[in-house]
């Protein structure tokens, strides 16, 4: 029963040398842009209609708590991550802190957050090309726009975009990194030229009553949520990705500054960008109008009678969607790419290119994975449960931040997170609560289900091939 228990050594996790480290390319900027990247996505395009639909002008409210769940969880990370500046995230410091059985569990959790949310954003990117194509009347079979699941044969831009991404991230870290922040930039001025527009018609009459639906989730007479408890569980969901972060610390130069930076940096500017564009859109325009659409940004531009920005606005939204994938994708081959070097997946599967200092065997295969996924399968239900495991991660990198405190409360760390002992429970209270109140039943069923499955594969596999039960140095 030592699995359950067994551990790595923190010191030797900090302090690993040898040839399958990975190269340090990133400095902060890099990874203030990954943290952006991989959280401003389609959610702010679209759940700030979502979310004034459930609280109204409250949606302010909802905003600012997931931003304050998020930026206890971001000041763990920040804390770990520089404590152990290796790659794997939440799993390494699980491992580390809490024994090898629990990381495998946040390990195998993690393959949802990144590879599922990273197939479904795919398949949003291949919906808007599929629009374009129609739009310019391409011979294209529309049954290569579409997944056997849904209705085609075979999602081909889906497949097109995951190549691509993949092949960048194979050809480096720092290359990738660069052309991310890049588009970036391109994602935030569009957001910065809504909020210039929207603030000229902002009227304050639109913010009363400013709680149309109370404030503790409750469901209405017509069998939905609201409140702003209610909209909240469902906005947080466009604040996470800064956590990817943390999975670039083994190739971050002067990780102890840049990893603070990076995510704690990101999670403060995304928390500021989403509350400007929440307040910007409520004072432009009736609440009660743009949550009955998809793309409410655009919505709101066209009724102030700027079309050419709403096309811009919309045009970025296209844009945004690979700096998300590219994040994502990265983050899993790292996560894949540590379980594999700890011995929990064959070992070959964490080779480290000679040229590139990148693990590419392990990045391919992930591009394989997400092409495959959303190539085929309808993912509107599915992509649930990476908002599950995203919670699961969150509370345990709470957790041992927590108990670390208590076991080695004298060890060296760079960065020490503010008011420890009430930023921790409130991570893990706040993802709890989302959790339970924010996904449907079946999400939760489906992921105890996805980590049953799971524990089979760690002692079919795992449990006799782990470095650490041989007595390694993993």
């Amino acid at each position: 029963m030592n699995f359950i228990t067994r551990r790595k050594s923190i010191d030797a996790i900090a302090g690993r040398e040898g040839q399958d480290r990975l190269t340090p390319t990133l400095s902060w900027p890099h990874l203030v842009a990954m943290g952006v990247g991989a959280i401003v996505g389609t959610g702010i395009y679209t759940l700030t209609g979502i979310g004034a639909g459930l609280a109204g002008p409250g949606e302010m409210l909802s905003f600012l708590l997931c931003g304050i769940i998020c930026a206890c969880a971001a000041f763990c990370y920040a804390e770990m991550s520089t404590m152990m500046p290796a790659a794997g995230s939440a799993y390494t410091y699980t491992y580390a802190v809490l024994g090898e059985l629990l990381a495998w569990i946040v390990g195998w959790s993690l393959i949802l957050e990144y590879t599922i949310a990273a197939s479904a954003v795919a398949v949003g990117w291949s919906a808007h090309v599929a629009e374009f194509i129609n739009w310019a009347d391409w011979p294209i079979p529309d049954a290569l726009l579409h997944g056997v699941t849904s209705g085609g044969v075979i999602d081909l831009p889906a497949v097109i975009i995951a190549a691509i991404i993949t092949t960048l991230l194979v050809i480096g870290t720092r290359e990738s990194a660069t052309v991310n922040l890049f588009l970036v930039v391109i994602k935030l001025a569009a957001l910065v030229l809504f909020v210039v527009l929207a603030a000229r018609a902002f009227d304050p009459a639109r913010f009363h009553p400013f709680l149309p639906y109370g404030f503790w989730a409750h469901v209405d007479a017509d069998g939905t949520k609201r409140g702003v408890m209610a909209a909240a569980a469902i906005i947080f969901f466009a604040f996470y990705g800064f956590d990817t972060v943390s999975t670039a610390a083994e190739e971050t130069k002067n990780p102890g500054r840049n990893l603070t930076i990076g995510i704690i940096g990101s999670m403060v500017l995304c928390t500021l960008i989403y509350m400007a564009v929440a307040a910007s859109a409520l004072g432009a325009s009736s609440f009660a109008d743009f949550s009955k659409t998809g793309a409410p940004l655009v919505y709101i531009l066209q009724g102030l009678k700027h079309p050419m920005s709403a096309q811009l606005v919309a045009g970025a939204a296209i844009v945004a969607l690979p700096t998300v994938i590219l994040v994502l994708m990265y983050g899993q081959s790292r996560i894949f790419f540590v379980m594999a070097r700890d011995g929990l997946l064959p070992e070959r599967l964490s080779r480290v290119s000679k040229t590139r200092g990148t693990p590419v065997l392990m990045t391919v295969l992930t591009g394989i994975v997400v092409a495959v996924l959303a190539a085929t399968l309808k993912l509107d239900q599915i992509v649930l449960l990476a908002n599950a495991g995203t919670l699961c991660a969150f509370i345990a990198v709470a957790l041992c931040m927590l108990v670390l405190r208590l076991r080695e409360p004298n060890r060296m760390r760079v960065f020490r997170t503010p008011l420890a002992w009430i930023m921790g429970p409130v991570c893990i209270v706040g993802c709890l609560y989302l959790f339970f109140q924010g996904l449907p039943l079946f999400t939760q069923l489906w992921f105890l289900e996805w980590n049953a499955a799971g524990l089979v594969v760690y002692f079919l596999f795992g449990v006799w091939r782990s470095r650490v039960g041989r007595g390694e140095v993993a």
